[in-house]
């Protein structure tokens, strides 16, 4: 499994909002300069989370935007399943009941539920303020 670019930059779009905003409004065009990423995808990528409502938004001269909720609320699995759809490894492992005519003599099947179950175990359990509470560590408010 690869996480694509769009599913990055959402992580990284949010990490930023929570680091950045203090609860005040963030413009698209100062994350995407302090991210180094084309505005225009950042335009595309936020609309995403607004329409989950993620992110509130304003518009106008003084408008930008800002979580919607505490970092706390929101699991790096939210973020990343709502731009990247399923994380499963192998297809059949989308469905909550195997349809695959071979999963009953699958040996292999093992493995990608294995691998599943280690994934969402690790984006299911991190918080968005776990990764505020690292990126703070490391002794940078902006995120790289």
């Amino acid at each position: 499994m690869k996480i694509s670019t769009k599913g990055r930059y959402a992580l990284r779009l949010m990490l930023d909002l929570a680091l950045n905003s203090g609860g005040e409004l963030v413009r698209i065009r100062t994350i995407a300069q302090r991210q180094e990423i084309s505005e225009k995808y950042l335009e595309q990528i936020i609309s995403i989370l607004n329409h989950a409502g993620y992110v509130k938004s304003v518009r106008g001269a003084q408008g930008g935007y800002r979580l919607a909720k505490d970092p706390k609320d929101y699991t790096v699995g939210m973020i990343l399943r709502l731009t990247e759809g399923s994380l499963t490894p192998v297809a059949c492992l989308d469905d909550e009941v195997n349809q695959c005519s071979r999963a009953e003599q699958c040996a292999t099947l093992e493995v990608y539920k294995r691998l599943n179950d280690a994934i969402s175990g690790v984006v299911d359990h991190m918080t968005l303020q776990d990764l505020v509470d690292l990126q703070m560590q490391k002794g940078s408010y902006y995120v790289i």
